[in-house]
Protein backbone atom coordinates (compact mmCIF):
# COMPACT_ATOMS: atom_id res chain seq x y z
CA UNK A 1 0.00 0.00 0.00
CA UNK A 2 3.06 2.42 0.37
CA UNK A 3 4.61 1.86 -2.34
CA UNK A 4 1.58 2.29 -4.33
CA UNK A 5 0.90 5.94 -2.57
CA UNK A 6 4.58 6.64 -3.01
CA UNK A 7 4.60 6.12 -6.76
CA UNK A 8 1.19 8.01 -7.30
CA UNK A 9 2.30 10.68 -5.20
CA UNK A 10 5.60 10.95 -7.87
CA UNK A 11 3.47 10.74 -11.01
CA UNK A 12 1.34 13.28 -9.64
CA UNK A 13 2.70 16.61 -10.99
CA UNK A 14 2.76 17.60 -14.40
CA UNK A 15 6.33 17.55 -15.93
CA UNK A 16 6.40 14.43 -14.43
CA UNK A 17 3.55 13.35 -15.77
CA UNK A 18 4.97 14.34 -19.26
CA UNK A 19 7.96 13.25 -18.63
CA UNK A 20 6.07 9.37 -18.37
CA UNK A 21 4.71 9.82 -21.55
CA UNK A 22 7.89 10.92 -23.37
CA UNK A 23 9.50 8.27 -21.69
CA UNK A 24 7.09 5.21 -22.75
CA UNK A 25 7.92 6.14 -26.46
CA UNK A 26 11.66 4.87 -26.15
CA UNK A 27 15.25 5.23 -24.34
CA UNK A 28 15.91 8.87 -23.82
CA UNK A 29 18.84 11.16 -22.16
CA UNK A 30 18.22 14.03 -19.37
CA UNK A 31 19.57 16.73 -22.67
CA UNK A 32 16.78 14.71 -24.82
CA UNK A 33 14.06 15.69 -22.39
CA UNK A 34 15.53 18.82 -21.63
CA UNK A 35 15.61 19.76 -25.22
CA UNK A 36 11.74 18.79 -25.50
CA UNK A 37 10.53 20.23 -22.05
CA UNK A 38 12.38 23.22 -22.29
CA UNK A 39 13.19 23.36 -18.46
CA UNK A 40 16.78 23.37 -16.83
CA UNK A 41 18.81 20.05 -16.72
CA UNK A 42 18.96 19.81 -12.43
CA UNK A 43 14.98 20.49 -12.60
CA UNK A 44 14.38 17.40 -15.27
CA UNK A 45 16.91 15.45 -13.57
CA UNK A 46 15.02 16.21 -10.05
CA UNK A 47 12.16 15.09 -11.58
CA UNK A 48 13.86 11.83 -12.73
CA UNK A 49 15.14 10.88 -9.95
CA UNK A 50 11.52 10.94 -7.83
CA UNK A 51 9.84 8.54 -10.70
CA UNK A 52 12.72 6.02 -10.88
CA UNK A 53 12.71 5.95 -6.84
CA UNK A 54 8.90 5.76 -7.28
CA UNK A 55 9.61 2.71 -9.59
CA UNK A 56 7.56 3.96 -12.58
CA UNK A 57 10.69 4.33 -14.64
CA UNK A 58 13.60 2.30 -15.38
CA UNK A 59 17.48 4.19 -15.41
CA UNK A 60 20.06 2.43 -17.18
CA UNK A 61 23.53 3.87 -17.53
CA UNK A 62 25.43 3.05 -20.90
CA UNK A 63 29.23 4.63 -20.01
CA UNK A 64 28.97 8.13 -19.85
CA UNK A 65 25.45 8.48 -20.75
CA UNK A 66 22.20 7.52 -18.43
CA UNK A 67 19.13 6.71 -20.46
CA UNK A 68 15.34 6.50 -18.84
CA UNK A 69 12.08 4.54 -20.43
CA UNK A 70 8.91 3.77 -18.75
CA UNK A 71 9.31 0.35 -16.52
CA UNK A 72 9.29 -2.63 -17.53
CA UNK A 73 8.74 -4.68 -14.94
CA UNK A 74 8.29 -4.39 -11.31
CA UNK A 75 5.76 -3.27 -8.80
CA UNK A 76 5.42 0.00 -10.81
CA UNK A 77 5.19 -0.98 -14.18
CA UNK A 78 1.57 -1.30 -14.82
CA UNK A 79 0.73 2.26 -12.91
CA UNK A 80 2.96 4.03 -15.05
CA UNK A 81 1.46 2.52 -18.01
CA UNK A 82 -1.97 3.00 -17.16
CA UNK A 83 -1.13 6.53 -16.13
CA UNK A 84 0.48 7.19 -19.76
CA UNK A 85 -2.99 5.15 -21.26
CA UNK A 86 -4.83 7.36 -19.08
CA UNK A 87 -3.24 11.04 -20.79
CA UNK A 88 -5.77 12.56 -22.98
CA UNK A 89 -4.75 12.20 -27.15
CA UNK A 90 -5.71 15.54 -27.71
CA UNK A 91 -3.50 17.21 -25.12
CA UNK A 92 -2.03 20.60 -26.36
CA UNK A 93 0.88 20.18 -24.14
CA UNK A 94 1.45 16.25 -25.10
CA UNK A 95 0.93 16.81 -28.95
CA UNK A 96 3.87 19.64 -28.42
CA UNK A 97 6.12 17.05 -26.50
CA UNK A 98 5.20 14.43 -28.82
CA UNK A 99 6.21 16.52 -31.92
CA UNK A 100 9.40 17.67 -30.59
CA UNK A 101 10.15 13.79 -29.60
CA UNK A 102 9.46 12.94 -33.34
CA UNK A 103 12.03 15.82 -34.03
CA UNK A 104 14.44 14.41 -32.15
CA UNK A 105 13.67 10.34 -33.15
CA UNK A 106 14.35 12.10 -36.86
CA UNK A 107 17.53 13.72 -35.66
CA UNK A 108 18.76 10.12 -34.27
CA UNK A 109 17.48 8.05 -37.30
CA UNK A 110 19.76 10.32 -39.71
CA UNK A 111 23.18 10.16 -37.13
CA UNK A 112 22.70 6.22 -37.40
CA UNK A 113 21.99 6.25 -41.21
CA UNK A 114 25.06 8.27 -41.64
CA UNK A 115 26.93 5.71 -39.46
CA UNK A 116 25.83 2.28 -41.20
CA UNK A 117 26.18 4.09 -44.48
CA UNK A 118 30.57 4.32 -43.45
CA UNK A 119 29.84 0.39 -42.82
CA UNK A 120 27.83 -0.74 -44.61
CA UNK A 121 30.44 -1.38 -48.02
CA UNK A 122 32.06 -3.36 -45.01
CA UNK A 123 29.02 -6.05 -43.87
CA UNK A 124 27.61 -6.28 -48.05
CA UNK A 125 30.71 -7.62 -48.91
CA UNK A 126 30.52 -10.22 -45.88
CA UNK A 127 26.10 -11.41 -46.83
CA UNK A 128 27.71 -12.03 -49.87
CA UNK A 129 29.32 -14.78 -49.09
CA UNK A 130 26.59 -16.66 -47.88
CA UNK A 131 22.83 -17.26 -47.81
CA UNK A 132 20.74 -14.39 -48.40
CA UNK A 133 19.45 -12.73 -45.07
CA UNK A 134 15.71 -13.13 -45.36
CA UNK A 135 15.81 -16.76 -45.73
CA UNK A 136 17.94 -16.95 -42.37
CA UNK A 137 15.59 -14.75 -40.50
CA UNK A 138 12.51 -16.35 -41.90
CA UNK A 139 14.19 -19.79 -40.12
CA UNK A 140 15.20 -18.75 -37.39
CA UNK A 141 11.50 -16.79 -36.63
CA UNK A 142 10.18 -20.37 -37.29
CA UNK A 143 12.09 -21.92 -34.67
CA UNK A 144 11.98 -19.28 -31.99
CA UNK A 145 7.73 -18.84 -32.55
CA UNK A 146 6.97 -22.97 -32.30
CA UNK A 147 8.88 -22.54 -28.65
CA UNK A 148 6.20 -19.57 -27.35
CA UNK A 149 8.10 -17.37 -26.24
CA UNK A 150 7.10 -14.63 -23.73
CA UNK A 151 10.66 -12.83 -22.83
CA UNK A 152 13.59 -13.26 -25.56
CA UNK A 153 16.95 -12.26 -25.31
CA UNK A 154 19.33 -10.83 -28.23
CA UNK A 155 22.84 -11.46 -27.09
CA UNK A 156 25.18 -9.06 -29.44
CA UNK A 157 22.03 -7.62 -30.79
CA UNK A 158 24.14 -5.48 -33.58
CA UNK A 159 21.59 -2.88 -35.27
CA UNK A 160 18.78 -4.67 -33.84
CA UNK A 161 17.29 -6.92 -36.44
CA UNK A 162 16.64 -9.73 -34.51
CA UNK A 163 14.35 -7.61 -32.47
CA UNK A 164 12.36 -6.44 -35.16
CA UNK A 165 11.54 -9.45 -36.50
CA UNK A 166 10.86 -11.18 -33.31
CA UNK A 167 8.83 -8.02 -31.86
CA UNK A 168 5.31 -9.05 -33.06
CA UNK A 169 5.27 -12.32 -31.39
CA UNK A 170 7.37 -11.73 -28.01
CA UNK A 171 6.06 -9.89 -25.39
CA UNK A 172 9.32 -8.38 -24.37
CA UNK A 173 12.67 -8.83 -26.23
CA UNK A 174 16.21 -7.50 -24.86
CA UNK A 175 18.85 -6.55 -26.89
CA UNK A 176 22.44 -6.57 -25.69
CA UNK A 177 25.44 -5.19 -27.27
CA UNK A 178 28.85 -3.58 -26.17
CA UNK A 179 29.41 -1.20 -28.94
CA UNK A 180 27.81 2.49 -28.59
CA UNK A 181 27.14 3.09 -32.49
CA UNK A 182 25.73 -0.32 -33.07
CA UNK A 183 23.05 0.67 -30.24
CA UNK A 184 22.57 4.15 -31.46
CA UNK A 185 21.34 2.64 -34.95
CA UNK A 186 19.34 -0.33 -33.22
CA UNK A 187 17.54 2.41 -30.81
CA UNK A 188 15.99 4.79 -34.18
CA UNK A 189 15.20 1.61 -35.78
CA UNK A 190 13.04 0.37 -32.73
CA UNK A 191 11.85 3.85 -32.54
CA UNK A 192 10.92 4.45 -35.85
CA UNK A 193 8.88 1.07 -35.71
CA UNK A 194 7.24 2.12 -32.68
CA UNK A 195 8.33 -1.54 -31.44
CA UNK A 196 7.88 -0.14 -27.70
CA UNK A 197 7.92 -4.09 -26.87
CA UNK A 198 11.70 -3.88 -27.35
CA UNK A 199 14.43 -2.13 -25.51
CA UNK A 200 18.47 -2.27 -26.12
CA UNK A 201 21.06 -2.00 -23.86
CA UNK A 202 24.97 -2.09 -23.76
CA UNK A 203 26.42 -4.94 -21.83
CA UNK A 204 29.29 -7.85 -22.24
CA UNK A 205 28.24 -10.73 -23.40
CA UNK A 206 30.42 -12.76 -21.25
CA UNK A 207 28.39 -10.96 -17.86
CA UNK A 208 24.85 -10.03 -19.49
CA UNK A 209 23.11 -7.33 -17.20
CA UNK A 210 20.29 -9.72 -16.66
CA UNK A 211 19.40 -11.64 -13.82
CA UNK A 212 19.67 -15.59 -13.82
CA UNK A 213 16.40 -17.84 -15.46
CA UNK A 214 14.30 -14.44 -16.47
CA UNK A 215 14.43 -15.38 -20.47
CA UNK A 216 12.43 -18.14 -21.96
CA UNK A 217 14.88 -17.38 -24.93
CA UNK A 218 17.98 -16.47 -26.04
CA UNK A 219 19.68 -15.47 -30.09
CA UNK A 220 23.23 -15.19 -30.48
CA UNK A 221 22.57 -14.63 -34.37
CA UNK A 222 26.17 -14.38 -36.39
CA UNK A 223 27.87 -13.72 -32.94
CA UNK A 224 30.10 -16.61 -31.84
CA UNK A 225 32.71 -15.79 -34.64
CA UNK A 226 33.96 -12.55 -33.43
CA UNK A 227 34.06 -13.80 -29.83
CA UNK A 228 37.49 -14.54 -28.10
CA UNK A 229 35.56 -17.02 -25.57
CA UNK A 230 32.54 -18.43 -27.41
CA UNK A 231 32.20 -21.23 -24.54
CA UNK A 232 32.17 -18.49 -21.84
CA UNK A 233 28.76 -16.65 -23.84
CA UNK A 234 27.27 -19.79 -23.79
CA UNK A 235 27.58 -20.44 -20.39
CA UNK A 236 26.27 -17.30 -19.68
CA UNK A 237 23.26 -17.40 -22.11
CA UNK A 238 22.31 -20.61 -20.33
CA UNK A 239 22.70 -18.74 -17.53
CA UNK A 240 19.80 -16.73 -17.82
CA UNK A 241 17.33 -19.14 -19.61
CA UNK A 242 14.41 -19.95 -17.74
CA UNK A 243 13.55 -23.95 -16.93
CA UNK A 244 13.26 -25.53 -20.52
CA UNK A 245 14.30 -22.12 -21.87
CA UNK A 246 15.88 -22.41 -25.57
CA UNK A 247 19.33 -20.99 -26.71
CA UNK A 248 19.33 -20.53 -30.83
CA UNK A 249 23.19 -20.14 -32.41
CA UNK A 250 23.37 -18.84 -35.81
CA UNK A 251 26.24 -19.12 -37.23
CA UNK A 252 28.73 -20.48 -40.17
CA UNK A 253 29.59 -23.51 -40.28
CA UNK A 254 33.59 -24.40 -40.18
CA UNK A 255 35.24 -23.62 -43.58
CA UNK A 256 38.29 -22.50 -44.74
CA UNK A 257 38.05 -18.65 -45.85
CA UNK A 258 41.19 -17.73 -43.62
CA UNK A 259 41.00 -13.88 -45.14
CA UNK A 260 38.07 -13.01 -42.93
CA UNK A 261 40.45 -13.47 -39.93
CA UNK A 262 42.19 -10.50 -41.30
CA UNK A 263 39.83 -8.52 -43.50
CA UNK A 264 36.69 -8.98 -41.28
CA UNK A 265 38.22 -9.66 -37.75
CA UNK A 266 36.57 -12.74 -37.82
CA UNK A 267 37.97 -14.73 -34.93
CA UNK A 268 36.83 -18.12 -35.68
CA UNK A 269 35.87 -20.17 -39.18
CA UNK A 270 32.86 -20.98 -38.52
CA UNK A 271 31.92 -24.28 -35.44
CA UNK A 272 31.88 -27.73 -36.32
CA UNK A 273 28.51 -29.30 -34.43
CA UNK A 274 30.71 -31.49 -32.21
CA UNK A 275 32.43 -28.33 -31.10
CA UNK A 276 29.30 -26.39 -30.72
CA UNK A 277 27.67 -29.44 -28.49
CA UNK A 278 30.57 -29.66 -26.22
CA UNK A 279 30.36 -26.13 -25.25
CA UNK A 280 26.48 -26.58 -24.69
CA UNK A 281 26.99 -29.71 -22.84
CA UNK A 282 29.52 -28.16 -20.57
CA UNK A 283 26.98 -24.68 -19.95
CA UNK A 284 24.26 -27.97 -19.05
CA UNK A 285 22.17 -27.63 -22.54
CA UNK A 286 21.94 -29.96 -24.85
CA UNK A 287 21.55 -29.64 -28.99
CA UNK A 288 17.86 -30.34 -29.05
CA UNK A 289 17.42 -29.66 -33.27
CA UNK A 290 20.14 -28.42 -35.67
CA UNK A 291 19.09 -26.90 -39.09
CA UNK A 292 21.29 -26.02 -41.96
CA UNK A 293 21.28 -23.34 -44.96
CA UNK A 294 23.77 -23.83 -47.70
CA UNK A 295 25.57 -20.85 -49.08
CA UNK A 296 28.74 -20.01 -51.64
CA UNK A 297 30.70 -20.42 -50.04
CA UNK A 298 29.54 -20.27 -46.56
CA UNK A 299 26.88 -22.30 -45.39
CA UNK A 300 24.93 -20.75 -42.15
CA UNK A 301 24.08 -23.25 -39.16
CA UNK A 302 20.81 -22.78 -36.48
CA UNK A 303 21.64 -24.37 -33.48
CA UNK A 304 19.01 -25.18 -30.96
CA UNK A 305 19.94 -26.03 -27.59
CA UNK A 306 17.56 -26.35 -24.44
CA UNK A 307 18.48 -26.54 -20.68
CA UNK A 308 19.02 -29.95 -19.41
CA UNK A 309 16.25 -30.63 -16.54
CA UNK A 310 18.48 -32.58 -14.02
CA UNK A 311 20.71 -29.28 -14.73
CA UNK A 312 17.38 -27.09 -13.85
CA UNK A 313 16.50 -29.18 -10.75
CA UNK A 314 20.24 -28.75 -9.16
CA UNK A 315 20.24 -24.74 -10.01
CA UNK A 316 16.54 -24.60 -7.94
CA UNK A 317 17.89 -27.02 -5.19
Amino acid sequence: MERLLTAMKAAAEATRLRLLVLCAHGDLTVSDLVQILGQSQPRVSRHLRLLTEAGLVDRNREGSWVYYRLAQQGSGAALAQTLVDSVPDDDATVRRDLGRLEDLMKERAQRAEDYFQRVAARWDEIRALYVRDDEVEALLRRLVIQEKVSDLLDIGTGTGRILEIMAPQVERAVGIDLSADMLMIARSKLERARLRNCVVRKGDMYHLPVAPASFDAVTIHQVLHYAERPAQAIEEAARVLRPQGRLFIVDFKAHALDYLRDQHEHRWLGFDDERIESWLQEAGLELAEYKELKGDPLTISIWTARRVQSDVQATAA
